[in-house]
């Protein structure tokens, strides 16, 4: 029964630290990471609950009040809404991974399954993040006509015309002109021409550009939106 109790001890101790870990890299929390040890061998503790005689109802508050306290302890008082919000967040998904492989029953694969999703988690989650916050409004003037649109930073995105140096930002429209000119690209595993115009004038977040291509693309963008900005911009934009 000893050997069993360590064993579910250094397992809940693991599992609390990725979660917390997890929800460090997510939120880019700044605390060290001796506060995210302490506060999953905190966690690790709820363990000794099982040999307590209660009321499944008192056995959630408790572990509740407990998952509170290990986030202050690793996060502190500031943000501790968004902190818990995102903690058991991911405490769900893991859960979830784990019902659906069925893998609860092998400590190792457990542990190597919880890194491998969490690892998923974060990476998709900073992903998205990315392109929220590199969210822009651009209007683009051609020919006296106004379009509006909603466009991101796309840190690939190094596209320009090799004649006229000139930055391609790339959008989902169907824009009708007798003055096309077209920019070769290269991409990854892939290359091919893609038609652009000289807009009259490009306005990213109240910012003019004059010194812009735009390259008319049929492809779906993701998230709906309709426009592709330059990585280049990111820093004009700042």
């Amino acid at each position: 029964m000893n050997i069993y109790l360590e064993e579910v001890f250094i397992l809940n101790f693991l599992l609390d630290f990725m979660i917390l870990y997890g929800t460090k890299r997510i939120l880019k929390r700044n605390n060290k990471l001796i506060r995210i040890i302490i506060g999953s061998i905190l966690g690790s503790f709820t363990t000794f609950l099982l040999l307590i005689s209660i009321s499944n109802l008192l056995l959630l508050i408790l572990k509740l009040l407990i998952s509170v306290f290990l986030i202050i302890i690793s996060f502190g008082m500031k943000d501790i809404i968004r902190n818990t919000l995102y903690f058991y967040l991911i405490s769900i998904i893991l859960g979830g991974s784990f019902y659906l492989f069925d893998i609860s029953n092998n400590s190792i694969i457990l542990i190597g399954g919880s890194f491998i999703v969490i690892s998923i988690i974060i990476k998709e989650f900073l992903n998205y993040k990315e392109v929220f916050t590199n969210k822009y409004l651009v209007t683009i003037i051609y020919k006296k006509k106004k379009y509006n649109l909603e466009g991101f930073i796309d840190t690939g995105n190094r596209l320009r015309d090799s004649i006229s140096k000139k930055d391609v930002i790339l959008v989902n429209l169907d824009i009708k002109s007798n003055e096309i000119l077209y920019v070769p690209y290269k991409a990854l595993n892939t290359s091919g021409i893609i038609p652009c115009i000289r807009p009259d004038k490009v306005i990213i977040n109240n910012k003019e550009f004059n010194d812009v291509l735009v390259g008319l693309s049929r492809d779906k963008f993701i998230l709906d939106y309709n426009c592709i900005l330059p990585n280049r911009l990111k820093e004009e934009l700042c």
